[in-house]
């Protein structure tokens, strides 16, 4: 099957709701478009997020349920669920550090860094826990109001609270799931995007720690024609587009 161009994958993308069961798909093809999934854009690039893929028929029919029996879910090939790691900044930060010390060199006296080094250090080491850090969400709130008061005088970045980089952490999960979806079309296989779900049970299912949050489960397969539910419909461009 020839690979699609992008505006090709973007336009044979539609949200499949029945998969063909006489047509499996390739587990290592599935893996190769999260791989792709995690180039995705993702803030200050600290990646907080983990990608599980499903491949157990006996776990898909586990998850069925508690995705409601959506057909997308019955009748999947695989899945892949798409979770939230806003617990493990403290890892990604270190691991950008390291990313730094490889690239740059470790220990070199500040005097001989490069500024753009410098930044990047000072924003990792300093800026990222200032910014991730919270209790009970007091200390969010804290500089919520710290930040709110220095933004009266200049520009000032304010999605500070805990419940703000939440936020921030779903919107490049789901940056990721984009990606993989789009990496899918291009060869061929269809996927579907499933919010509906009790993700507590899910989280319990798969074992996943506390601070782990899903953001969507996406299914994966190759359609049957009435997966497709209808037409694609879109409001006229005209009004979500304009120019400034």
């Amino acid at each position: 099957m020839p690979k699609k161009t992008v505006p090709e994958a973007i336009n044979y993308r539609r949200s499949v709701r029945i998969y063909d069961p006489e047509k499996p798909i390739d587990t290592t093809i599935v893996k190769k478009c999260l791989e792709q999934a995690s180039l995705a854009p993702t803030s200050s690039n600290m990646q907080l997020w983990e990608f599980y893929h499903i491949t157990s028929k006996e776990t898909i029919e586990k998850i069925a349920p508690l995705c409601f029996n959506q057909n997308a879910a019955k009748t999947a090939q695989q899945l892949v669920v798409f979770v939230v790691r806003k617990d493990l900044w403290r890892k990604r930060a270190k691991a950008n550090l390291a990313f730094m010390d490889k690239v740059f060199g470790k220990n070199n006296p500040k005097s001989e860094q490069r500024s753009r080094e410098k930044v990047a250090r000072n924003y990792y080491g300093k800026l990222i826990p200032f910014t991730y850090f919270d209790f009970l969400g007091v200390f969010g709130w804290l500089k919520y109001i710290l930040f709110s008061i220095v933004g009266l005088f200049r520009p000032m970045y304010r999605e500070v609270r805990n419940s703000d980089m939440r936020v921030v952490a779903h919107k490049t999960c789901g940056l990721a799931a984009q990606t993989f979806m789009l990496s899918m079309a291009a060869e061929g296989y269809d996927t579907c995007p499933m919010e509906g779900s009790d993700t507590w049970r899910v989280k319990r299912l798969l074992g996943l720690p506390f601070g782990a949050e899903i953001n969507m489960i996406v299914s994966c397969g190759i359609r049957k024609p009435e997966g497709v539910y209808g037409e694609r419909f879109r409001v006229p461009f005209e009004e979500v587009y304009r120019e400034v």
